[in-house]
């Protein structure tokens, strides 16, 4: 009988251990998840809005709040302060926005350029002037959008002699389309547009809109051609958008897109990607952005000389686009919507926005694994074409 009086012990004595452990663990995380005390927030449950000095943030507060369904359902409480309220909503968004002379303490310091940006940020919706409605009957494969300026004809002709060529390549459609402002008479530009109607009637790939066509409204050309996209062309299924001096590798490009599928092929987005940057804060600089406009740190963004993204991707950047302020910088502007979505743009070797070495450059070889370079004239643009067009050239 003393055996199993022994074990009977040893189960007794195992079941209290494992009781005691038990019954500490549960006091312990009782303590731990505050049951058994009141626990008094050392704060305030809703941060107060406070407005950023810098303009551009404060509007960009501005729109996340009316676009934040919780904020805009709660507002008859009270609780949304007056300075949200510091644009007129109602008044048309395409007259000029006088309050802004107000609302920046340095804006007559400022260059003209800004002083128009300014004054028209708020204006997303400008008439066509030029449309080819048509142009994506057939849904292209890869559209290739171009943005130039009236004066530039030779740049638009050279591309459509060489890496812009429309209709078939490589066996799939291509369909280039050239994205217009209104060159005015204040930037002094002479009045082409005789030829730019001809232009158009002759080679029907001309979009052109009635705003003013400069550098800080490049962002305004950016959300036009998103809209138009939706529009006009939302059946293409991948496109490329840069400048008109720079060299693109068409060839390349399509035998880069062939390999593609799933998500990457959905949420593609690459180019010349730049990381860490912020404005520069220097006056002689082409992109120089005042402290009472904007801060803190830019989003990834590609260069805007030349990017790759998918349609489907395009139709999301324009939804995203409504909610993200204007802001004077096209290609910052894009990648600020891409963070609105989630995304960062992807850096990809082929592009080279800032060149390649002086020695390769007269090098046939040394664009045929490239996607972009800049900046090209349009007798190199067709002189690089023609290269890359041999099919003797052997590049071991």
């Amino acid at each position: 009988m003393a055996l199993p009086r022994r074990k009977l012990k040893i189960v007794v004595t195992v079941v209290m251990v494992n009781l005691f452990i038990f019954i500490l663990a549960t006091r312990f995380s009782q303590e731990r998840n505050g049951r058994n005390k009141i626990l008094i927030p050392s704060k305030s449950f809703w941060t107060k809005l406070v407005p950023n000095q810098a303009y551009w943030n404060r509007q960009q507060q501005i729109q996340d709040v009316q676009n934040n369904p919780i904020l805009t359902a709660n507002s008859s409480t009270g609780y949304m302060p007056d300075w949200l309220n510091d644009t007129d909503s109602t008044s048309d968004p395409c007259q000029p926005n006088f309050k802004v002379t107000t609302q920046m303490k340095d804006y007559n310091s400022l260059p003209e350029r800004f002083k128009d940006f300014l004054l028209y940020m708020r204006c997303r919706s400008y008439p066509l002037l030029m449309d080819q409605p048509s142009i994506c009957e057939q849904p292209p494969y890869l559209l290739l959008a171009v943005k130039s300026l009236a004066p530039h004809f030779d740049r638009r002709q050279a591309i459509r002699q060489s890496w812009g060529r429309a209709g078939l390549i490589a066996n799939q459609t291509v369909v280039t389309i050239f994205l217009l402002g209104n060159a005015t008479a204040v930037d002094h530009h002479p009045d082409l547009s005789e030829m730019l109607r001809y232009e158009s009637s002759r080679h029907k790939d001309i979009i052109q809109w009635d705003y003013r066509d400069s550098f800080f409204n490049l962002t305004v050309k950016e959300v036009l051609f998103l809209d138009w996209i939706q529009k006009s062309c939302p059946g293409a299924r991948y496109i490329f958008k840069g400048d008109d001096d720079v060299f693109v590798n068409t060839y390349h490009i399509l035998n880069f897109l062939k390999g593609l599928s799933g998500a990457k092929s959905r949420d593609l987005f690459v180019g010349d990607v730049i990381t860490n940057a912020g404005p520069h804060r220097d006056k002689k600089v082409k992109y120089f952005i005042p402290e009472s406009m904007y801060v803190g740190s830019y989003p990834p963004y590609a260069g805007g000389g030349g990017y790759l993204f998918s349609g489907d991707l395009a139709a999301r950047l324009h939804n995203a686009s409504q909610s993200v302020a204007l802001y004077p910088i096209d290609d910052v502007y894009t990648g600020m919507c891409l963070k609105k979505l989630g995304l960062a743009p992807e850096k990809h070797k082929g592009f080279w926005t800032f060149d390649i070495e002086e020695k390769y450059r007269s090098n046939p070889c040394a664009y045929k694994s490239l996607m972009l370079v800049h900046p090209r004239t349009p007798q190199e643009m067709i002189k690089i074409w023609t290269w890359l067009s041999k099919r003797d050239l052997n590049c071991q």
